[in-house]
Formats: C-alpha cells, structure tokens, sequence
C-alpha cells in the first residue's frame, strides 16, 4: 500500500474496530476502496479493482457483513446491477437509515448517494412494515455535467 493511501488503511482500520468487525486483509482493502470512492462500487468493480487478490465469495462475504453491520448498503441501480456504498453514522447492526436517493448518472453509469437529500418516510396502511426505501434519480453527475 502506497503511502497516500495510510490514512485510508488507518481510517479502515478505525471503523473496523467500531463497528466490531474482526481486521482481515480482505476488509481492510475493500473498505478502503469503498472510502477512497465517491461512488458506489458493484461486486465486480471491486473484484477487479482488487486484481483478484481475494476470491468472488470472500468479497461476498466481506460485503455482506459490513451490511449486517450497518458499515455499508446495497443499491440497486437503474441496470440491476447490485452496488455497495458506506452507511452514514446513523446506521446500526441490522437497521439502516439510508433514506436518502441515490442519483444514478446516465453518462458515466456511476451511482452516488445523495445523503443530503432524504426521502420522506411513507404513511403506510395498517399491518404494513417499511424495512427499507429506495428512491433514485438519473440525470447527469457533477462531472459528466462539465465534461459537456
């Protein structure tokens, strides 16, 4: 690791530790891709950008547990490809608070979290249990705005 990238390894580090997370190489390097993106990042991102250090399913699994954890949450994007983004503070161990819309960019196909923009919750009718809203937006991002 480069030594640009020590406060992200030193920050990967920390948040493993809060949110008590046992230190693999395989989640440090993942969480520090995930810190060092503005984007949400699919699987295969990931798996490529990692230049398959770690195989499919420990990525997998790696992903799956900072979401159980509330580190990170899934995005669905507008091609169904699944993405991986890191949780503001509000976020615990099996409940999100990810009510904010996620603006999906239809030139460069990034997905960012719009954190500042949150998504009212819904008036459901009786019986009705909300566990998670997704609300999204496509249009062009910051940088492919400027590009044109």
């Amino acid at each position: 690791m480069t030594n640009q990238h020590r406060p992200l390894l030193q920050m990967a580090e920390e948040l493993l530790r809060k949110y008590t997370l046992r230190k693999t190489n395989c989640r440090l390097e993942v969480l520090t891709l995930l810190l060092q993106n503005k984007h949400a990042l699919a699987h295969s991102e990931i798996e490529k950008q990692l230049e398959n250090r770690f195989d499919r399913v420990t990525i997998y699994r790696t992903l799956h547990a900072f979401e159980e954890k509330g580190l990170a949450h899934s995005i669905n994007d507008v091609s169904g490809a699944m993405k991986y983004a890191l949780c503001q503070d509000a976020c615990k161990e099996h409940e999100h608070q990810d009510n904010h819309i996620h603006f999906n960019c239809t030139s460069c196909g990034q997905t960012f979290c719009l954190n500042e923009v949150l998504v009212p919750a819904p008036t459901l009718p009786e019986g009705y249990k909300v566990h998670s809203i997704n609300f999204s937006a496509q249009g062009l991002c910051v940088s492919c705005q400027e590009v044109t």
